[in-house]
């Protein structure tokens, strides 16, 4: 997802893919325990997802506190 679409989503769809994509790390963290994973890349992808989420949560915070 690039920061350009999560710009363009409202705060609480913000939220809601946050807690989709923690969900989703977790499943994947789970899969690479018992030797499941199909894509370990995508356990990097979502990572990067989650730090852009949180990251542009962040910046809109600061923006509305000044």
């Amino acid at each position: 997802m690039k920061a350009e679409e999560i710009r363009g989503l409202s705060p609480e769809k913000q939220a809601e893919k946050l807690k989709e994509l923690k969900q989703e790390l977790f499943n994947l963290r789970f899969q690479a325990a018992i030797n499941q994973l199909d894509n370990p890349a995508r356990i990097k992808a979502v990572k990067k997802d989650i730090a852009r989420i949180l990251t542009i949560q962040n910046q809109a915070a600061k923006a509305a506190a000044v």
